[in-house]
């Protein structure tokens, strides 16, 4: 018995009991907090099944007690409890390893790799709820802005000019994005979802991706040399946003990132081309 490992998975255990009766007790919703408190006790189980063998009594680190509730009230519950149980893949194989000498440790494997999961599933996550108004608001404006903004500084090279024109756009097209969305979350038959607070969630990713997007030609003189930290930002905020995506939902995050890349740099690639022609045949100079 390899007693580092045990005394890890040891305190694992007593810290994701601490974590899940935290979340249990701070829960609105009366079946969250049921999953919560069932988990808890899972936990709480293991940790006793551990203590068994090392003889050592544990306290909860309270430094990742906290960094996983401030993730859960940030980012949601989903996200925060999934990118938690991702690191439990090396603990499986352990209690596997373990099986032969502590029979219970099967039973442990079975719960962390089953049961939880199920029960993590079950969660409603209010915050994930909107993730679709995210995605139309962030992925609307890095296509619009990034492809638009790629022709326009190639055409003018004014770094201001491109940036104004970009505040402009991102403020104007974030409020028919969000009028857009609330009627589209009107119309749909999810009724957990309010339309308001879905347009307000387009509306605001659309800004937050334009101030992404655009400061960079307030910092630079030349529009061109703004474009290389525009898509830097650009990639950054696609990369982030669907490594958030693909742990809460389970998806594929390498699948998702390729997807978004190709769309929106494609479309900013046709709006290079547009600009280049524009710039060589017009000769125009903002």
């Amino acid at each position: 018995m390899d007693m580092k490992m045990a005394l890890r998975q040891q305190q694992n255990e007593i810290d994701e009991y601490e974590i899940y009766l935290r979340l249990a007790k701070r829960c609105k919703n009366p079946k969250n907090r049921e999953i919560f408190e069932k988990i808890a006790s899972q936990e709480l189980k293991h940790y006793e099944f551990w203590k068994k063998i090392t003889k050592k009594e544990l306290k909860p680190r309270f430094w990742r007690v906290y960094f996983y509730t401030f993730l859960a009230t940030v980012f949601g519950v989903s996200f925060a409890v999934k990118l938690m149980e991702k690191g439990e893949e090396k603990a499986q194989e352990f209690y596997l390893q373990i099986a032969k000498e502590y029979p219970e440790a099967k039973k442990i494997y079975e719960d962390e790799k089953n049961h939880e999961l199920m029960l993590i599933n079950m969660l409603k996550d209010s915050k994930l709820l909107y993730a679709g108004a995210v995605v139309l608001g962030m992925n609307d404006a890095l296509v619009e802005l990034t492809g638009t903004l790629t022709g326009v500084a190639l055409a003018f090279d004014n770094a201001r000019y491109v940036g104004i024109t970009g505040i402009i756009m991102g403020v104007a097209a974030s409020l028919s994005m969000a009028g857009s969305a609330y009627l589209e979350a009107r119309e749909s038959a999810n009724e957990e979802i309010d339309p308001k607070k879905y347009a307000l969630y387009t509306g605001i990713s659309y800004i937050i991706t334009t101030v992404l997007v655009v400061f960079p030609f307030f910092i630079f003189e030349s529009a061109k040399s703004a474009l290389v930290l525009m898509f830097v930002n650009a990639a950054l905020a696609i990369i982030v946003y669907n490594f958030y995506i693909a742990v809460a939902r389970d998806e594929d995050f390498v699948k998702r990132v390729k997807e978004m890349f190709l769309i929106t740099f494609g479309v900013a690639f046709i709006s290079f081309l547009i600009g280049y022609f524009v710039n060589k045949y017009f000769g125009i100079e903002i």
